[in-house]
């Protein structure tokens, strides 16, 4: 059986989370990012692509 080659994604936080709701602060926290310009890498999932719909504005996606 041949194996599944895991899909990367990555996540850069370009605006600030101030003044956003509570609920996108706790995605975008949930996504590991803390700071603007800090990038992290998740693998791709039907999860984190619903995640990153909620937070489009707020973040730039690289698909690996």
């Amino acid at each position: 059986m041949a194996e599944k080659s895991t899909k990367t994604v990555k996540i850069t936080l370009r605006k600030s989370v101030i003044g956003e709701k509570p609920k996108t602060r706790a995605t975008i926290h949930a996504l590991g990012l803390r700071k603007i310009d800090q990038t992290v890498q998740q693998t791709d999932t039907p999860g984190l692509r619903g995640m990153l719909i909620k937070v489009q504005h707020l973040v730039e996606v690289d698909e690996s």
